[in-house]
């Protein structure tokens, strides 16, 4: 919400057991990009066995560093985190508000990841910047003797 989508930098994904194979695309256009990969121990592991390079970074109950410090340090530019479930929902809360308070993105589904990624790949590519509706138009149509 309002927070511009980084084009380089430290990615953390940490993703529910259901997600992973869905991941696995997002994850290498990621790397493709550029990016570092920081995973928690599962989906690290996961996508350690698929080829794609990571580092491992703790959760908030297996000690520091972990995910949280890593916000505070200013070493995560995007978060991907799906809900795991009742289990992780507390560290889940709390990486969002970490992640809010420090305006670090994050994101919580597979199709809001691809979006993002493929909009950032497109920005890298191509330079695209944003550009609000009424300067897209006013780029778009030729002016008229009102706009003179």
């Amino acid at each position: 919400a309002g927070l511009k989508l980084p084009v380089e930098g430290n990615a953390l994904l940490t993703v529910a057991g259901k997600d992973k194979s869905d991941l696995l695309p997002i994850a290498k256009q990621i790397h493709k990009l550029g990016f570092n990969i920081y995973a928690t121990e599962g989906t690290s592991h996961f996508l350690k066995e698929h080829g794609i390079p990571n580092r491992k970074i703790k959760k908030l109950h297996e000690g520091r560093p972990n995910i949280v410090d890593a916000i505070k340090n200013k070493d995560l530019q995007l978060i991907i985190n799906t809900p795991i479930g009742r289990s992780s929902k507390y560290d889940d809360s709390y990486i969002r508000i970490m992640a809010i308070q420090h305006k670090v993105p994050y994101i919580t589904s597979i199709a809001a990841a691809q979006a993002s990624v493929e909009g950032t790949e497109a920005i890298k590519k191509h330079k695209i910047l944003p550009k609000s509706l009424q300067e897209y138009h006013r780029e778009r149509l030729p002016a008229t003797s009102s706009d003179k």
